[in-house]
């Protein structure tokens, strides 16, 4: 038995391969499935089974196009009714893969069709060696249960079950091996490590520390902040097989004036990726902007419509092909063109342009502290400005001010802050697509603010592996220390 791990970035999504002498299995693929035909070819094995733990609400599978490439059989829970051709699997099922074997456990809660797979190498004892936990338990979490609003509480008293009743009876020294890490929206506190054992979790997770289930219910549907747009569409996308990466558009290369031109196509939107500087000195009127180096597949299935075509400005040719990868990602498959020469070649075509105002960290203080009339708003998620914020300052998470930008006034400047400057940039472009013309951006964000000393860090923006939009266990710890 031999364990291959593979981790995405910015989705914090893992995935595994498992390989016997011959053949392999490939639990929770990711959409870009050639790094696992690769590594099956370098390891002299054949992929001969793609395991899902579950529908993934997160990012697109590769289940499809891995099949298609391979022939492999797709293993999915029954219960997903999925409409694609597949081996559907029930409680007490297993699947044979030379001397592995693997019971499937039926581990709703994170999703009602949730799967987990317990693995023994028969070679070595009959004993559980390992268990691939999909969402349902993370280093130092568990999946959230409050992806279906109507099934919140059924879904947290069926995961309580699952972990308390299934998961937890396994082994201490069973090694789980789950399909997020630090970052994910799946858990609101995942651990940076990539994987752990049931005995670790079983002492240290704070969920499990919460052995009332009226207060485990409690602690994962109340005060839970809302799930990113994308999270309702990609279970169903997966539910009925996506789209082939090979039959999605193709990204075209569009010189200025052929790039204006398909601009006035009805159902189109623009995105712009380059970096924050960058957009605030020059951009194309009614963009979004979303910045490639900051969370740019989350927020990109988050805020972008999934119904138009989609107009990508970026650095260069590579910089744009990766971002199309990352759109495609998390299921926005819409990218039909990026401007060739970037932004340089559609000023020295003379077109139009627009910008917004960039200051740092001094100059807001002396904002703050001096005569000017400004509202400074702040794009972070609630529990970042819970922690630490600037007095005065009114929050309206980013994705939010899509909806709520009437609440403030257009006639009035308006400073956006986050922790570092991307969010902010998005929530500028935002502001400017609906009539906001004085729109300044603090770059370095609240972490520069507060490195310049004016005020407290913040701790939840400088945590480099957490998520910045859940709270945290507190109930549970305090149930933990009583007990």
């Amino acid at each position: 038995m031999l364990l291959k791990h593979f981790f995405v970035g910015k989705i914090a999504h893992s995935s595994y391969i498992l390989a016997g002498k011959k053949s392999c299995a490939v639990i929770d693929p990711e959409r870009d499935v050639d790094v696992y035909i690769r590594e099956a070819r370098a390891m002299g094995v054949e992929i001969t089974h793609i395991l899902e733990t579950h529908l993934h609400a997160d990012f697109i599978s590769g289940h499809m196009d891995l099949a298609k490439k391979t022939g492999a059989k797709i293993y999915i829970a029954r219960s997903a009714e999925c409409t694609f051709d597949h081996v559907a699997l029930s409680e007490g099922d297993s699947i044979e893969i030379e001397d592995m074997l693997l019971k499937v456990l039926e581990t709703p809660g994170h999703t009602p069709e949730h799967l987990s797979y317990v693995v023994i190498d028969k070679s070595r004892s009959d004993s559980p060696i390992g268990l691939f936990s999909g969402d349902t338990l993370f280093v130092g979490d568990v999946g959230r249960p409050d992806l279906f609003p109507d099934m919140a509480e059924e879904l947290a008293l069926k995961l309580y079950h699952s972990l308390h009743y299934k998961l937890l009876k396994l082994a201490d020294y069973v090694e789980v091996y789950p399909a997020h890490g630090a970052g994910s929206l799946c858990g609101r506190a995942v651990g940076s490590k990539w994987r752990t054992t049931i005995g670790y979790e079983r002492n240290f997770n704070p969920a499990l520390q919460i052995k009332d289930k009226a207060r485990f219910v409690k602690s994962l549907t109340q005060d839970m902040p809302p799930s990113p747009d994308h999270f309702s569409r990609c279970s169903d996308i997966n539910r009925n097989g996506p789209a082939l990466v090979a039959d999605l558009p193709t990204m075209e290369e569009f010189a200025p004036a052929q790039f204006k031109e398909r601009m006035r196509v009805a159902n189109t939107v623009l995105l712009d990726a380059r970096g924050y500087h960058a957009f605030a000195s020059q951009h194309i009127p009614d963009v979004w902007h979303l910045d490639l180096s900051g969370n740019f597949p989350t927020f990109t299935g988050w805020v972008m419509p999934p119904d138009k075509d989609i107009l990508l400005i970026a650095d260069d040719y590579n910089k744009a092909t990766e971002a199309n990868t990352w759109a495609r990602r998390v299921g926005v498959d819409r990218i039909v063109g990026c401007l060739d020469g970037g932004m340089v070649a559609w000023a020295v075509a003379g077109f139009k342009t627009s910008h917004i105002g960039l200051i740092s960290a001094g100059e807001l203080h002396d904002m703050i502290t001096g005569t000017t009339s400004f509202v400074l708003l702040d794009v972070r998620a609630p529990l970042e400005y819970a922690d630490t914020h600037i007095e005065g300052a009114i929050n309206i998470p980013v994705a939010d001010l899509r909806t709520r930008h009437h609440e403030l006034n257009k006639d009035k400047t308006t400073v956006l802050i986050c922790s570092s400057g991307n969010r902010s940039t998005l929530g500028a472009s935002i502001l400017k697509q609906h009539g906001f013309n004085d729109v300044y951006n603090v770059a370095g964000g609240l972490s520069g603010y507060s490195a310049a000393g004016y005020i407290r860090e913040c701790r939840v923006c400088v945590n480099p592996h957490g998520s910045r939009l859940f709270t945290n266990y507190g109930e549970g710890r305090e149930q933990r220390d009583k007990e």
